[in-house]
């Protein structure tokens, strides 16, 4: 892309904000060199890790690439055998530890496989990292543990300086000492502990003059006490510093064969830098993701111009490529048009560059490999060129260039000379332009040229929106109709006297006043479907926040039902259960009891078990199952009765199944609605909602060793459990095997936590191999 089309459609300013959003100097860079890309496929590419770095944004909240330096310079130093500076070696470690991080969250998330490829290729050396981090403190300061060898030499050197402190100290507190000094202090100069003696005293305190002060009355000197131990410091500083040197050559050493791999890592981090910049950037101008392909058309939906402010912008709906590739934009000076024209452009550049474009869901771009663009007065006085003759040295570059892979912007095009030659001028230039495929959007204000839209196929005339009443514009665009000039209209709302207004009318031709008229009566049908469309869209949003509620309200309906008939089932099993229990103690009161005979207890007992397990049927309401022949039904009649699934119940038919398969049933005094594949044929032996479940004695010898209760809900194997457990029980049986399954073990734990509170049972375990393994639960009963 041309420079000078970056510049006239602000792409740099995009830009600026752009780099004001990385974190790194090396990401910066990236920014400030980024350009938009000619080949559709890397343009798509680019796109995608914006969008991957979207989706990481949304799942984390935060980019995973930190600040770190651009240590590449330092690194190509170490294949000169030049040693690191602690600098260097600390910004290398940063450099690793964001490269690790980096890599393992974007391994971690769900962002996509374009950022997971890049950050395979990251660099992760933790303990070269922590070897760095243990050794070096700061930018200065190499720590003591950094060898055993530096550790030694400093603990001298303390020891050294806190001897020479003790005897300065005992010298300048000395009554006999002090009168010599111009202070008690102890200072250093050129690395030695000094004090500072009056010149006329200099005498009376043998030792090495290291400095004076300014004026020279005060001599800084060394006293003959403390000069050895100085040079015993001075020479454990030396040592310092060369086991320091020996401690940078150690890491240096360490990082050397990693260096080419962290130099690629760096240029990978700022690549990361950069696509995250880029997400951020899209985040904070509420920009889409666009469709960009090679054949697409141009379809921008509420695009706003990204160099405005949010709360000064008007969206605008523009589309180009597909009927038409000429768009003829008319209107008012100031009404929008030269911001369109470089929203088209701009949001081009932006998604070529895998920048997301501030504009709503379904936004398309066509991938081009040129933009040209005219736009704005390109008058130069230094090359003495006027307006028309600038405009012209533009279009003949444009026509030399442009091709069917161009996407070519013409603001004002023919303006500046005689409108008719202008008007001219510009009906051929478009005409060449479409002839070779371009896709073209042009801004006028010759009636000539709207005519000339009207009648050529493949070109199509658009409108900038004017508010006659209020004499301004609304910077709405209507495609598909002209734009009308409206300057009668506004002279005479400005107070231009009505007889000078008709005689300007008087002056066009016939053909230019119809028009004009033409333009007026579809600009105001065109503003009548406008209201009506919005009317429509309105109305459809009421509808579906309507059905929105109902559906919620319904859901939270089901529910509530689900949920209070659990509730009722849990306090009736309680109920059953504290009853069991009062009968149990009956039963053990009764065989005690001689007076009455074992077969009379047993009769008695049997008939007390079956009272409460027909009154646990009642409460706990467990219907049989029954079969419903035939399976989902393809339609209902009125009248017919059929069995809810959902609901266990029988109903009758009020309507035949809608549109939507919802069908209207009654269930007592109850309707509703229901999905007719919830249905089936009810059964032919249907009896009272209401039936009892009677109950039969089972005979001694009937009751088996097991209990198969697969394929059961929870509920009805717990019912079936407790009536076997009461036959098991009556028959004397001390040994049980429950059959339940192994599946997904809701049944089995369901079971188990209802045999914990059961006081027949003495204990019980899951089966031993042989026996059934975990899907049988042996039980012990008590005697």
């Amino acid at each position: 892309m041309e420079k000078r089309v970056l510049f006239i459609l602000e792409f740099n300013r995009i830009i600026e904000r752009l780099c004001a959003l990385t974190v790194s100097e090396a990401g910066l860079k990236k920014a400030q060199a980024l350009s938009p890309q000619n080949d559709a496929s890397i343009a798509g590419m680019l796109l995608a890790q914006t969008l991957e770095a979207e989706r990481f944004f949304v799942e984390n909240g935060q980019s995973p690439v930190d600040t770190f330096s651009d240590v590449r310079p330092a690194l190509k130093h170490i294949h000169a055998a030049l040693l690191l500076s602690i600098r260097d070696l600390i910004a290398i470690s940063r450099c690793f530890r964001v490269s690790r991080l980096c890599r393992e969250q974007l391994n971690q998330a769900n962002s996509g496989e374009l950022l997971k490829h890049m950050a395979g290729q990251l660099s992760s050396r933790r303990s070269l990292e922590e070897e760095i981090d243990r050794c070096l403190i700061d930018e200065d300061v190499v720590s003591d543990a950094a060898s055993p060898e530096l550790f030694s030499i400093r603990k001298q050197i303390r020891a050294a300086n806190e001897r020479i402190r003790e005897k300065l100290n005992a010298m300048v507190k000395s009554p006999a000492y002090v009168k010599y000094l111009q202070e008690p202090i102890i200072t250093i100069r050129n690395g030695r502990y000094v004090v500072p003696v009056k010149q006329e005293f200099r005498l009376n305190v043998p030792g090495l003059i290291h400095d004076q002060s300014g004026s020279g009355a005060t001599l800084f000197i060394e006293p003959m006490p403390v000069v050895e131990l100085g040079n015993d410091l001075r020479r454990l500083n030396s040592l310092e510093e060369e086991e320091i040197e020996r401690v940078l050559t150690a890491l240096t050493a360490l990082v050397e064969p990693y260096a080419d791999e962290l130099y690629d890592s760096i240029g990978i981090l700022a690549e990361l830098d950069l696509i995250f910049a880029k997400a951020k950037l899209g985040r904070q101008m509420g920009a889409v993701c666009p469709k960009l392909e090679e054949e697409a058309e141009i379809k921008i939906i509420a695009g706003r111009h990204p160099l405005i402010a949010a709360e000064a912008v008007v969206p605008v709906d523009v589309w180009l490529g597909g009927g038409f590739s000429t768009l003829i934009i008319t209107g008012p000076n100031t009404g929008g048009k030269t911001v369109t024209l470089k929203t088209i452009g701009l949001f081009s550049l932006m998604a070529q560059a895998g920048l997301f474009v501030p504009a709503a869901e379904g936004t398309a771009l066509r991938a081009v490999k040129h933009i040209f663009a005219d736009i704005g007065d390109e008058q130069s006085i230094e090359q003495n060129l006027s307006t028309f003759s600038a405009h012209m040295h533009t279009l003949v570059n444009i026509l030399e260039k442009a091709d069917k892979n161009s996407l070519v912007l013409l603001d004002e095009l023919g303006a500046g000379t005689d409108p008719a030659e202008g008007a001219a001028l510009a009906m051929s230039i478009l005409d060449t332009l479409h002839d070779r495929g371009c896709l073209t959007a042009a801004t006028t204000h010759y009636s000539e040229i709207k005519a000339f839209a009207l009648s050529h196929e493949g070109m199509e005339n658009a409108s900038m929106e004017f508010d006659v009443d209020r004499l301004c514009p609304t910077f709405r665009l209507f495609i598909g109709i002209p734009g009308k000039s409206n300057a009668f209209e506004i002279a005479s709302r400005l107070g231009l006297s009505k007889e000078i207004i008709e005689k300007a009318r008087s002056y066009l031709t016939k053909e230019e006043v119809q028009f004009e008229d033409v333009l007026g009566r579809a600009k105001a049908e065109q503003r009548l479907a406008e209201q009506e469309k919005l009317s429509a869209q309105a109305l459809r949003k009421e509808y579906e926040q309507m059905t929105s509620y109902l559906e919620k309200e319904k859901n939270k309906f089901e529910n509530e039902k689900a949920s209070l008939r659990q509730k009722a089932r849990e306090e009736a099993r309680v109920i059953v259960r504290e009853a069991r229990d009062e009968m149990e103690r009956a039963v053990s009161e009764l065989r005690a009891c001689k007076e009455i005979s074992m077969r009379e207890a047993e009769r008695a007992i049997q008939k007390a078990r079956d009272t409460v397990r027909e009154e646990e049927a009642k409460l706990l309401d467990t219907p049989p199952k029954k079969a419903y022949a035939g399976g989902e039904l393809s339609h209902v009649l009125p009248g017919e009765r059929v069995h809810i699934l959902s609901l266990g119940q029988n109903a009758t038919v009020l309507a035949e199944a809608d549109f939507r398969g919802d069908v209207q049933v009654q269930t007592g005094i109850i309707k509703l609605t229901v999905k007719l594949k919830e249905l089936r044929r009810a059964s032919e032996e249907e009896g009272s909602a209401k039936k009892r479940v009677s109950f039969k004695s089972t005979p001694h010898a009937a009751v088996g060793l097991s209990l198969d209760l697969r394929g059961r809900l929870l509920d009805e194997a717990l019912l079936e459990l407790d009536r076997y457990l009461d036959d098991a029980a009556l028959v004397g049986l001390s040994q049980v095997q429950l059959i339940h399954g192994k599946g997904t073990g809701a049944l089995r734990r369901g079971i188990h936590e209802h045999l914990r509170h059961d006081k027949r049972v003495k204990q019980f375990r899951l089966g031993n191999y042989g026996e059934g393994d975990a899907g049988v639960t042996v039980v012990t009963l008590r005697e």
